[in-house]
């Protein structure tokens, strides 16, 4: 057995170290949108694959069996390549995916389909925004630059940003809720951009917004086909027939 870990999240980082522990054949494979990305006791790759042509490809030349599909919820090109490759090659595909956040008594949330609509949602008089909807997709809210935008990166930005009023936060998660009110505090935060990502890591934000009742512009999570998964590492090492490693 041969797996390829399609990676790049907390959940994906303690599946390679439960499969590291057991001594799994395992190839961890990071998108390379991050410049420094966490170490990873598994060989990794990084890079994209070329479409589910080229993902099918690199399957059958490095013998791959198993893939196990644990990047971002919202990596929804990934995710449908992986399908469509595993489909080609008739290789069993797993997704482990931390179930999506669910509106609770205080939340004030503003649900939307996709990043468009989330801009559409934003006020028409300045405010100060928290975007944490990821570097990829901050260029939409170009066509909103009367607001203060705060963005936090884990990597420092390169070049200008899309926007005249900026202010970049260089940090990587988990984020913890007193240091959310903190920075929503201090920063004067007034509406938050989010995506559905689900898992504690990110929820912090979330938690702190209800408790100012700020807005919050929820981003829900994009169509995916139809594939196996599961919400923990031990779901998915039973998968590929063995146990779960999770102590240190």
């Amino acid at each position: 057995m041969r797996a390829l870990i399609l990676g790049g999240t907390s959940d994906a980082n303690l599946f390679a170290d439960a499969a590291a522990r057991a001594g799994l054949d395992a190839i961890y494979s990071y998108a390379g949108r991050t410049r420094a990305p966490t170490g990873q006791s598994l060989p990794t790759r990084v890079g994209g694959f070329g479409g589910a042509s080229g993902l099918a490809e690199y399957i059958r030349r490095e013998g791959i069996t198993h893939l196990v599909d644990a990047t971002h919820p919202f990596a929804a090109e990934m995710s449908r390549n992986a399908v469509a490759a595993c489909e080609a090659t008739r290789t069993p595909l797993i997704a482990l995916e931390r179930e999506p956040w669910v509106k609770v008594p205080g939340d004030n949330w503003i649900e939307v389909a996709d990043i468009t609509s989330a801009v559409a949602a934003l006020p028409k008089n300045p405010a100060r925004v928290l975007l944490a909807i990821g570097r990829q997709h901050i260029k939409a809210f170009s066509t909103k630059p009367q607001h203060v935008y705060t963005l936090r990166f884990v990597d420092a930005a390169e070049g200008p940003l899309p926007f005249p009023h900026a202010d970049v936060i260089v940090s990587r998660g988990p984020f913890n809720f007193a240091g959310e009110l903190e920075m929503i505090c201090s920063r004067g935060i007034e509406w938050i951009v989010a995506r559905n990502s689900g898992g504690m890591g990110a929820r912090a934000k979330i938690d702190a917004a209800r408790g100012f009742g700020l807005p919050v512009v929820m981003v829900s999570r994009p169509e995916l086909p139809a594939r196996l998964r599961v919400e923990s590492v031990a779901k998915v090492m039973q998968w590929l027939g063995h146990r779960a490693c999770l102590g240190a």
